[in-house]
């Protein structure tokens, strides 16, 4: 069984189809269809809810994407929807912002407007212009247009976040925590199709020793869309989202380890702290919802050759930590990647973390190449991490995404480096050597020939940016 609040109701379920998310279980089984639904792929933003999570002494809100969310990951949280914002009969101060300044028209994609600002105002009381525009990217109107929305978003700031949802916080953490102390063994199954939770690493081993062809979801940002877009009826899901030890974030001197579970939301201050290009590349990896539950594990057990993580990490030449029947072992990234969505992953294997070297002698410099700014899929995602002494270039590991059927080093290019000066002169056998490392294809997102010309270009913008490092000229923008 699992257990949840919808608002501010108890729900608990037992038999449910693992399949079945949150948008279909709102709006066919529990008859709250403020909740829209719009493209059913965590694109639109039209869907959003927000869950209420205990974490630490607090409750943490965040917003999601209904329609590519789980059912069976609620357990233990409060799902908040759009109907359960009002106070004794009044409006939200979130929803009379958008009344008092006009920002709905046709009110489909409101709904989802809203909870993204709801999800803003309980966490941010000062939020900027940048916050604001962060938290809507992804949420897509076609009416108002952004001005009026993000002027209702800017006018709560410095009002307090205090609301009813501020006075219940207390009832509503004890409430959760209860739940998931009252119900450790949570699942849910519908004939043979099961969904299970596990608590810990030894019991999702177990778990996958039992069910070896079970999908594992942490975020299941991705996953999800084999259901809603290809309609598949997986049999058994196992959750990973509370398995304490891949939740994990540590730090030493020598590296930090991020646990496969964690979400990019999570992560992304630690690596503000040492892979600054790292982080902001990561604000354009989907929306904030999608940020909210995708995480570095999924990514890279993902193994698409189009991910935006995998780059940066074989970069970094960073260590995954894996657990299986066999026992626990390291496979340094590099070595990970095998073919088209294949990996060296055991049978019934997991990645349990992923730790990243810290090398502050290095350059790390991150690109992300698209169609659109916000919440889109990589043409090309490129990484460098260079060490120079004088100006000559001692070492490099040049990542690249979109460029083969894998994330791929470009092993060539990086043996043309060595020893070379970082100028514009000196990388030309570099960007030359780039051919020998790739024969990237043509496809909707851009061809082959575009592909090679922006990673040898990307080259020459790390050597631009490495002499120029003050220049605002070359603070463009980075999508074609």
């Amino acid at each position: 069984m699992i257990r949840f609040l919808m608002n501010d109701r108890e729900v608990c379920l037992d038999h449910c189809a693992p399949d079945m998310t949150v948008l279909e279980y709102l709006r066919t089984k529990a008859e709250q269809r403020g909740t829209k639904e719009g493209c059913a792929s965590g694109d639109c933003g039209a869907c959003t809810v927000v869950i209420a999570e205990a974490v630490g002494n607090r409750l943490q809100y965040r917003n999601v994407n209904s329609c590519i969310t789980l059912l069976g990951s609620l357990h233990g949280k409060q799902l908040v929807t759009v109907e359960h914002l009002k106070q004794q009969g009044a409006l939200h101060p979130v929803q009379q912002a958008m009344v008092d300044l006009h920002g709905s028209q046709c009110g489909f994609c409101t709904p989802g407007f809203i909870m993204s600002m709801f999800a803003l105002y309980k966490s941010c009381e000062l939020p900027s212009r940048a916050d604001v525009e962060q938290a809507l990217a992804g949420n897509l109107c076609r009416c108002t247009g952004y001005r009026p929305i993000i002027d209702a978003a800017l006018s709560l700031a410095g009002k307090g976040s205090q609301d009813a949802f501020s006075a219940q916080e207390a009832i509503t953490y004890s409430r959760l925590t209860n739940m998931v102390q009252q119900s450790p063994q949570a699942s849910m199954q519908d004939g043979l199709h099961q969904f299970l939770i596990p608590r810990n690493s030894d019991e999702l081993l177990a778990l996958l020793t039992q069910h070896p062809n079970a999908k594992l979801v942490a975020g299941g940002t991705d996953f999800a869309l084999s259901i809603t877009q290809q309609l598949q009826q997986p049999e058994v899901v196992i959750y990973t989202g509370r398995v304490v030890e891949l939740l994990q974030i540590e730090e030493s001197e020598e590296s930090i380890s991020i646990g496969a579970a964690v979400s990019y939301t999570d992560m992304q201050s630690l690596l503000h702290k040492h892979f600054v290009s790292f982080a902001e590349m990561l604000e354009r990896l989907g929306s904030l919802q999608v940020r909210n539950q995708g995480t570095l594990g999924g990514n890279i057990a993902n193994a698409s050759p189009i991910g935006d993580t995998p780059p940066v990490l074989l970069a970094l030449d960073a260590i995954l930590h894996v657990r299986s029947p066999a026992g626990r072992e390291s496979l340094p990234i590099r070595e990970f990647f095998t073919g088209y969505r294949q990996t060296k992953l055991p049978p019934s294997g997991f990645i349990e973390t992923i730790e990243i070297p810290l090398q502050p002698e290095r350059i790390l410099n991150v690109y992300k190449i698209s169609k659109r700014l916000d919440d889109d899929i990589s043409a090309v995602c490129a990484a460098f991490s260079i060490e120079l002494q004088d100006g000559v270039v001692r070492h490099a590991r040049l990542g690249f995404g979109g460029m083969a059927a894998t994330p791929a080093r470009a092993l060539n290019a990086e043996q043309a480096l060595k020893d070379q000066p970082f100028t514009e002169q000196g990388i030309k056998a570099a960007q030359q050597a780039l051919a020998q490392d790739f024969s990237p294809i043509d496809d909707v997102r851009a061809s082959g020939a575009y592909r090679l010309q922006v990673a040898q270009n990307l080259l020459l913008r790390a050597v631009l940016e490495q002499a120029n490092p003050s220049d605002e000229a070359l603070e463009v923008v980075q999508y074609a």
